[in-house]
């Protein structure tokens, strides 16, 4: 285990806003692959820290940026309510959000730690979708989506898609309907590309966060390894062994 060390530093985006972002290190470690760790809807708050410093304690540098700084800097908002990480989502565009993961990939490019690594992108919720749009838009070597809705939605960027893929679904999750899983799977097969799913038949959305009411114990406990192996195996396949 690597001890680690979480800040906040400022990125310059191409479109001239600044953006935040949480960067967790591990501090042991010369060199380190980077992950980009994408938000739910509730900004960049604890969870979303605490999952930083969990990577990085496992050896990658972990970056959560802000992705709602161009209309609510600095935004976090409690589980109990929706509406303004809607309010601020439905602000989003799709170019926006390819320059924020651009500008992202770049400080990952030029960072010391991480400049000669691979580089990764993990997301939950919300970022879950945002984790594949970023694999479509970054040269990742692989992306994970924690109950990512709404991924359909950006078939038509399948060609840009050459990472490999995970996706962690809950069986009870309302939001995300089994036949939209089975659509993006069928395209992605159809496709060629390289994916896991899985569904936790017994949970809902928002299983991973010990935070939230829906959070499912055995579910997240067994998602975490999961996705740690995945991350290794593509990013730090000597960690593995």
């Amino acid at each position: 285990m690597y001890p680690s060390k979480g800040q906040w530093i400022n990125l310059s985006v191409s479109d001239g806003t600044s953006m935040r972002a949480f960067v967790a290190r591990p501090r042991a470690a010369a060199t380190a692959p980077g992950l980009l760790v994408l938000q739910e809807i509730f900004g960049v708050n604890g969870h979303i820290r605490e999952i930083c410093e969990r990577f990085a304690l496992e050896g990658f540098t972990a970056m959560a940026p802000e992705i709602f700084h161009r209309t609510a800097p600095g935004f976090i908002t409690g589980y109990d309510d929706y509406r303004p990480g809607r309010d601020e989502a439905a602000k989003m565009t799709l170019s926006g959000l390819e320059d924020d993961f651009l500008a992202a990939g770049d400080w990952f490019a030029t960072d010391a730690q991480t400049s000669s690594r691979k580089l990764g992108s993990i997301g939950f919720c919300m970022g879950g979708r945002m984790s594949f749009l970023a694999a479509t838009t970054l040269p990742l070597a692989c992306a994970a989506s924690f109950y990512g809705g709404d991924i359909p939605q950006h078939l038509d960027r399948l060609d840009r898609l050459n990472s490999h893929l995970l996706m962690l679904w809950g069986g009870r999750d309302a939001s995300i309907p089994k036949e939209q899983r089975n659509d993006l799977e069928t395209a992605l097969l159809a496709a060629r590309k390289s994916y896991l799913s899985v569904c936790f038949e017994d949970a809902g959305h928002g299983f991973f966060c010990d935070q939230r009411d829906s959070y499912h114990s055995e579910a997240a406990h067994l998602a975490w390894p999961l996705a740690l192996d995945f991350l290794r195996k593509h990013l730090d396949p000597d960690a593995r062994k």
